[in-house]
């Protein structure tokens, strides 16, 4: 027999004035709406390198920044049968001064290189915990949470539009912290809605699930989920199986899988299995103090062969076995949900110092597996700046590729519409060539959302190299045509020089000149007037000069 006690963590719970009720994290509406601050707007920010490509979608209608907003928490879907189409929703502040949120989208028709943001789906009205999906018809679908009388509910608009229009949406039960999926795998439950939320704040205690059999016409009635499970998402297998995952106070990390939720005439029926990803998903650490290191991703192989049908975990968790804040961590089944594999760290930082938080994970339909993540690995001492980083597998996650930084570093800790976090979750899905995210970053000294593309053979810095006196310099985007972050590390404080130099070691350009403490530095440097070409860096210090790292200039 096994004993389960409650896993109980005051990163992730408090009590209330009489110390008798557990409240968890969730969404409060505790300022007026503001509306937007006037002025112009900023040049949005945008980068292309080979093989990772960065473009603001929260942008006005000249697709310009906007100053003096927010917006976080974004969830993305791509039309099947037309993958131009790309609909990002997200928790949108108008005015930073409040945190006030609503329901933001913008939408996308030649594959995410521009974007249109026409505001919230209901403008003044508090909404939050924005998730998409779509069907097999390209109709786009949004579930968001608000609440009425003190009640949370959630509504499921749909557009079939390309989600420039929705209509006023259908009630779905809810509760905080909801998630839904949309089965496409062309059996039984095709179009069926799942939605599922934390049991603590539901609409109709006990129940913390629901489904639409009607493409969105209507949901049934709430049911209970076993383990309770929260702060966790869904899948649909290949043959209309309903997996959700989430963290229980009984039992640790869990899936449930149903293979009969699909039929319009069953009652759900569950079955649990427990994982392990060696640590726990929490709330509240430093990088976003009121909000998670992510949500556990849940993710189904598609592909031809023997991954066919496996089924992936993956979440930012802080470690049991070592002390490491968040590390990002994975697990498979290949018996369908059953049994899980031992967990295996796709971070690849030496050392449990840094953060990888927000964590999250897409199958691509030939079986690669993406993860990314935002890691504070290469922040300066004695601060949390984090950059967006990117792996991948081609073996069904037993092993994950080196890797690869893709951002310049920025803080998560600017930007806050009265509210310190930087939402709780981010959004990925794969097609065979690429990744494409939807995540949030601060570059513009706000909050905003991007849409990136990843090619995974390309992707990175591939210049960064270190020499044998401990210098070490790396630059992203690599080749870049308009600009490039470099980051350099100095064993010793000295006056130096950091210089461009050209492939037959002339000097082009002096980047840094003066005394420079020890540690790690940032500088950008521009290409205007540079040639096209192949060129290094060098740092020439008192003591001696060295040529470290290779760049390109397309």
């Amino acid at each position: 027999m096994i004993l389960f006690t409650p896993f109980y963590s005051f990163s992730q719970r408090g009590t209330d004035t009489e110390g008798s009720k557990v409240r968890f994290h969730h969404e409060v509406p505790d300022q007026p709406y503001m509306p937007p601050p006037a002025g112009p707007g900023s040049i949005a920010t945008r980068i292309k390198s080979a093989g990772f490509t960065m473009v603001q979608v929260n942008v006005d209608a000249s697709r310009q920044n906007i100053v003096g907003d927010a917006a976080n928490e974004p969830s993305m879907t791509i039309d099947p049968l037309d993958p131009n189409h790309i609909v990002i929703g997200w928790r949108q502040f108008d005015n930073v001064y409040s945190n006030f949120r609503q329901a933001g989208f913008g939408y996308s028709t030649d594959g995410g290189q521009t974007w249109t943001f026409p505001g919230a789906i209901n403008p003044g009205v508090f909404r939050s915990d924005p998730v998409l999906d779509c069907d097999s018809s390209g109709n786009f679908y949004y579930n968001s949470l608000t609440l009425d009388a003190g009640n949370y509910f959630c509504k499921v608009f749909k557009s079939d539009n390309g989600g420039a229009a929705w209509n006023t949406g259908t009630d779905a039960h809810g509760g905080d912290k909801q998630w839904m999926t949309i089965d496409r795998s062309g059996g039984a439950g095709t179009g069926n809605i799942y939605s599922d939320w934390n049991s603590i704040f539901s609409s109709c205690q006990p129940g913390s699930f629901t489904r639409s059999t009607d493409d969105g016409g209507t949901f049934g009635d709430c049911t209970e989920l076993p383990g309770n499970p929260y702060w966790g998402t869904m899948a649909v297998g290949n043959s209309g199986e309903v997996y959700l995952t989430g963290w229980s106070d009984i039992f640790g990390l869990i899936v449930l899988k149903s293979t009969c939720a699909q039929y319009a005439d069953s009652i759900p029926v569950w079955d649990l299995s427990m994982a392990n990803l060696d640590g726990q998903v929490i709330y509240g650490q430093l990088v976003n103090p009121l909000g998670l290191s992510g949500q556990i991703s849940i993710s189904v192989d598609r592909s031809t062969g023997p991954a066919h049908d496996n089924v992936y975990l993956l979440s930012s968790v802080q470690r049991f076995s070592v002390n490491d804040s968040a590390d990002v961590m994975f697990t498979r089944s290949i018996d369908g949900g059953l049994t899980w594999s031992v967990p295996v760290r796709v971070n690849d930082d030496a050392g449990t110092g840094s953060y990888q938080w927000f964590g999250t994970m897409s199958v691509a339909p030939n079986g690669r597996i993406d993860a990314t993540w935002l890691d504070t690995r290469d922040s300066p001492p004695d601060s949390l700046f984090s950059a967006l980083y990117y792996s991948y597998s081609l073996n069904q996650g037993i092993s994950w590729s080196a890797n690869r930084k893709l951002s310049p570093l920025f803080s998560s800790r600017i930007g806050w519409p009265q509210q310190a976090k930087m939402g709780d979750y981010v959004s990925m899905t794969s097609d065979n060539d690429k990744a494409y995210l939807a995540w949030t970053n601060t570059l513009n000294g706000e909050q905003d959302v991007y849409f990136s593309a990843i090619t995974p053979s390309t992707t990175g810095i591939t210049a960064k190299q270190a020499d044998g006196s401990g210098i070490h310099i790396s630059a992203y985007p690599c080749p870049f045509s308009d600009h490039t972050t470099i980051d350099y590390y100095l064993p010793e404080g000295d006056f130096i020089t950091l210089s461009l130099i050209d492939i037959c070691g002339r000097k082009v350009k002096t980047i840094v000149s003066g005394y420079q403490d020890m540690g790690t530095h940032q500088v950008s440097l521009s290409c205007a007037g540079i040639p096209r070409g192949y060129y290094f860096f060098r740092i020439e210090s008192r003591s001696q000069s060295s040529n470290v790292g290779a760049v390109k200039i397309d």
